[in-house]
C-alpha cells in the first residue's frame, strides 16, 4: 500500500489540531519492524486529530534513526522520545508515564514490533466510547504469527472474545494489548505495582474501576508479532508465569492497601493458582499429600482432647 503524506493524514481534521487520541509506542532494537508499525498508525482514516508518541528506550540497533526519518516527515503526527539509557532495565515504568505525558483523551497502544491492519480502527473504537460513556476501553482480536508465517489465529479465545463487566476488567481479564483504545485515566501507578513486568493487566484492573470493555468484533485483527526479542512472548513458560505471579501479587497488596477484601481474595487465589502451575506434577502430589497430613493432625488433636 503506497504511503500516505502529511496532509493525506491529516485531510478530515480541519483546523483542529489538538489531538483527541495518542497512540503510545514502546519499541527497543525494532529496525526490522518499526517501519510496518509506524505505516499502520499514519494509515489510520479518522476525522478526529491524533498524535503518535513513540518511546525509543536506548536501542542500540538503527530503531532511533528509522523513527527520526518518520518524524521528520510527519513533524505534526509523530512525537519522538529518545533516551539515553535503557528505562526498562531501570524498572521505570515508563509506559504509565507516557500516558500522563499524553494529549489525547483515549489512548491506544502498539508496541514497535505489532502492527494495525484496519484503517478505521481509530474511528471505530473512538466512536463507540464517544457513545457509550459507561465503556472505558475497547478491544478487538489479533492473530499471532513468526518469520514463518501465521503461529495462531485468532489471538483472542472463545470466552475472551466478548465484552468485559467492569469486575471483570477489575479481575484483570486477558485482553490484546496492542489492540485497545480505552480512556485516559491511568496517569501513575500506585506504589505497589512499581517494578511490575506485565503492566497491562494491571492497567486494565485500574481502569475497570471506572467502567466496562467492549469487543469489536468487526475490526480487522492485529498483527502480534512472537520473534526472539519479544520481552514476554519468547520468555519462557516458567518466566512467564513468575512475571504473572508478581503481578497478581502486587494487584493484591494494592486492592488490601485500599480496603478491597474480596479483590484481594481473588488475586491471592491466583498466585496460588500460578504457583501449582509452575511446579511439576509429583511435588503438587507431595504438596497436597502434606496439606491433607497437616489437615488430618489438626482435626485428630481437635477429637482428642487432653493429647
Amino acid at each position: 500500500m503506497q504511503q500516505r503524506n502529511e496532509q493525506d493524514v491529516m485531510a478530515a481534521w480541519g483546523d483542529r489540531r489538538v489531538p483527541l487520541l495518542s497512540v503510545i509506542c514502546l519499541a527497543y532494537n525494532h529496525a526490522a519492524f518499526i517501519k510496518e508499525t509506524l505505516d499502520g498508525f499514519l494509515r489510520q482514516e479518522t476525522d478526529f486529530p491524533f498524535e503518535v508518541i513513540v518511546h525509543d528506550d536506548a536501542s542500540t540497533d538503527t530503531t532511533a534513526a528509522i523513527i527520526r526519518e518518520y518524524a521528520a516527515l510527519y513533524p505534526s503526527v509523530i512525537k519522538p522520545i529518545y533516551q539515553q539509557q535503557n528505562q526498562y532495565r531501570l524498572g521505570v515504568p515508563f509506559s504509565t508515564r507516557l500516558f500522563a505525558q499524553a494529549e489525547g483523551k483515549y489512548i491506544a497502544y502498539c508496541e514497535g514490533d505489532d502492527y494495525w491492519t484496519d484503517p478505521r480502527k481509530l474511528q471505530i473504537q473512538v466512536d463507540f466510547l464517544e457513545q457509550h460513556r459507561d465503556y472505558v476501553m475497547t478491544y478487538h482480536d489479533a492473530f499471532m504469527f513468526n518469520s514463518q508465517g501465521v503461529v495462531c489465529s485468532p489471538h483472542m479465545q472463545g470466552k475472551f472474545r466478548k465484552d468485559a463487566t467492569a469486575r471483570e476488567l477489575m479481575q484483570a481479564r486477558p485482553v490484546s494489548t496492542l489492540t485497545v483504545c480505552f480512556r485516559n485515566l491511568v496517569h501513575e501507578l500506585p506504589p505497589e505495582l512499581h517494578g511490575v513486568e506485565v503492566l497491562d493487566i494491571c492497567w486494565w484492573s485500574l481502569l475497570g474501576a471506572h467502567g466496562k470493555g467492549k469487543f469489536i468484533e468487526e475490526i480487522k485483527p492485529a498483527a502480534y508479532r512472537v520473534h526472539e526479542g519479544g520481552i514476554f512472548s519468547m520468555r519462557s513458560s516458567k518466566q512467564r508465569i513468575q512475571m504473572t505471579t508478581h503481578a497478581y501479587y502486587s494487584l493484591a497488596r494494592y486492592y488490601q492497601r485500599i480496603g478491597d477484601q474480596s479483590l484481594y481474595e481473588y488475586f491471592m487465589i491466583q498466585v496460588f493458582a500460578q504457583i501449582l502451575a509452575s511446579i511439576s506434577p509429583i511435588s503438587k502430589l507431595q504438596a497436597l499429600g502434606q496439606v491433607f497430613q497437616n489437615i488430618s493432625i489438626n482435626l485428630l488433636r481437635r477429637l482428642t482432647p487432653g493429647v
